[in-house]
């Protein structure tokens, strides 16, 4: 037995078993020696709050020791549910950072290193034109996939105005982009954008004990934005065919210096950044008659104001920009329906034995010189997407004989799954097994077979006079719903597929937290090119006017004092 020494509501020394004691059990015996509710007890022990938790790690796990000194404070009921509901939370905010992590690397690593992904789409890197790129390594492009959707995630938060959980995701984002080669870094804008939401964080939770720290990273950010879009915004300007994406970024950051500035004493220097945030300010306001003339047009409101203020309030340069984002979408829908279609078929064609797609571009030139699609595909996939080795297969009677052999075996192997999950289907809609085996052995499938279910609601198929004819081989199905071998024919021994497994299914894949995924890439799929600079400035007008009038009201301080 451990003695731990009870000091605050209750004074004294307790004996507990620290392997076995939790903190509720804890707390529940110096509530119960205070003569109070185990609610209203908060139990400090070595500057650390203990929390509850799940209930389940024991007081030795959390750091607790023989002799320890544990304060147990008192509240009221009220704060004592505020302070059990404000842990509860933090235990929550916690957890799924921990989820977010973990999806964010699992997500990064299945998409950045080429394999066939689980899911019907890829996770690419795009750059301004929208144009797929290749950022160095693969651990360079994983840690600039991790970085992105943290970014994006906890941009997600900040227009939720959870600016504290948006802050623990930006130092995650921070962390994934450290490990990624730093002169790849130098060439994305990614990393100062973060730089400056982090401080827009800090500002936003009016924490004044960041200053030093939001200092540096501003100077980091416009050291970085200068560097990626070339001084005075003249790269990014040529590649956006002289429009002004950047402006609500460059006032948002000239703010935050100008804030910076402020709470420094450097009044001068915090004047000129907010008098020229101020100008960029009036220039984003769109005008009434411009949002009229272009919603007159069938344009969105959002989608118009957008435009305008990315072309300067240009209304011929925004109709353009209109039309070209229409089709970027229109275009990006269709290049996502048809890679769904490639990933599908990848999936059918199975993996290399390094865990890669088949090469769909290989496949189509093998395919346009006269080989069989599903052959050639074959070839590729045991050569690791090789074409000469394998032309060299396909042109060899005797390794083009094995391919075919593995492909019917496949073939079958691929029906007998599809036929046997309908049968389980079909039995859980309540039919009888013995009655859904006849039906799919004679019609082969599930709608059909359905359909013949439908029709004889009262059959029992057990002594049925009249009994469905067996069309598929008395040997494809047993009459327990299972699928039997062949008797004849190819061997259906898994060695003779060569390793073909079909799609990522066959691959070790770790589980998932399909709900933050899904968080994860639905936030990625509503953001382009844009989606960075796309800030909604009300918050940073407002923020400008008060720091202007601190600044005024300080000049006329001094203006006061001076003349005394």
């Amino acid at each position: 037995m451990a003695k731990l020494k009870i000091g605050g509501s209750w004074s004294g020394v307790l004996e507990v078993e620290l392997e076995n004691w939790t903190v509720p059990m804890l707390r529940e015996e110096v509530a119960r020696r205070s003569q109070c509710g185990a609610e209203s007890i908060n139990l400090i022990c070595a500057g650390k709050v203990l929390k509850d938790g799940d209930g389940t790690h024991k007081l030795s796990q959390l750091g607790v020791k023989n002799n320890a000194k544990v304060l147990a404070s008192r509240v009221s009921a009220d704060q004592g549910m505020v302070l059990k509901n404000e842990l509860m939370a933090e235990d929550e905010r916690s957890s799924r950072l921990t989820r977010l992590k973990a999806a964010v690397t699992s997500l990064a690593k299945r998409h950045a290193d080429g394999s066939l992904p689980i899911e019907n789409f890829n996770l690419e890197l795009e750059n301004q034109s929208g144009e797929a790129v290749q950022l160095g390594s693969e651990t360079d492009q994983r840690a600039v996939m991790m970085g992105l959707m943290l970014h994006a995630n906890a941009k997600q938060l900040i227009r939720r105005e959870k600016y504290k959980d948006a802050l623990e995701v930006l130092v995650m984002g921070e962390e994934a982009f450290t490990l990624c080669n730093s002169k790849v870094i130098e060439l994305i804008d990614n990393v100062p954008i973060l730089q400056i939401d982090m401080v827009w964080c800090y500002f936003m939770l009016r924490d004044i004990s960041w200053l030093s720290v939001a200092g540096l990273r501003l100077s980091k950010a416009r050291e970085g934005i200068e560097r990626a879009h070339g001084k005075e915004s003249s790269r990014l300007r040529l590649l956006q065919g002289g429009r002004h994406p950047e402006i609500a970024l460059h006032l948002r950051m000239e703010l935050l210096e100008g804030v910076v500035a402020y709470h420094s004493g450097q009044l001068e220097k915090s004047r000129q950044a907010l008098t020229s945030a101020q100008t960029k300010y009036f220039q984003l306001q769109v005008p009434d008659e411009a949002l009229s003339l272009l919603m007159s047009m069938g344009y969105e409101e959002r989608d118009v104001k957008r435009a305008l203020r990315m072309t300067n309030q240009d209304i011929e340069s925004a109709v353009d920009f209109l039309v070209e984002e229409k089709a970027k979408n229109k275009q990006k829908r269709e290049d996502n329906i048809r890679r769904e279609k490639e990933i599908r078929k990848q999936k059918l064609y199975g993996i290399t034995p390094l865990g890669k797609p088949v090469n769909l571009q290989r496949l189509n030139y093998l395919a346009s010189i006269g080989f069989d699609n599903e052959l050639a595909a074959e070839a590729l996939r045991r050569n690791e997407n090789d074409t000469q080795k394998a032309l060299d297969d396909l042109t060899n009677p005797e390794s083009n004989s094995a391919m075919q052999l593995a492909i019917e075996s496949k073939n079958r192997k691929r029906n007998r799954q599809e036929t046997d999950a309908a049968i389980e289907e079909l039995i859980s809609m309540g039919f009888p097994r013995a009655a859904v085996v006849a039906a799919v052995r004679t019609f082969g499938s599930k709608g059909p077979a359905l359909n013949h279910l439908l029709d004889q609601p009262n059959q029992n198929p057990t002594d049925s006079s009249d009994p469905v004819p067996n069309t598929l081989g008395d040997d494809t199905l047993s009459t327990e719903g299972g699928v039997e071998g062949s008797s004849g024919g190819v061997n259906e021994d898994p060695s003779t597929d060569d390793g073909a497994e079909e799609g990522p299914s066959a691959q070790k894949i770790e589980d998932r937290d399909m709900e933050m995924e899904d968080e994860l890439t639905g936030e990625l799929q509503k953001a382009d090119a844009f989606s960075d600079y796309d800030i909604e400035v009300t918050k940073e007008g407002e923020a400008i006017n008060e720091y202007l009038a601190l600044l005024a009201s300080t000049k006329n301080g001094e203006k006061v004092s001076s003349s005394h």
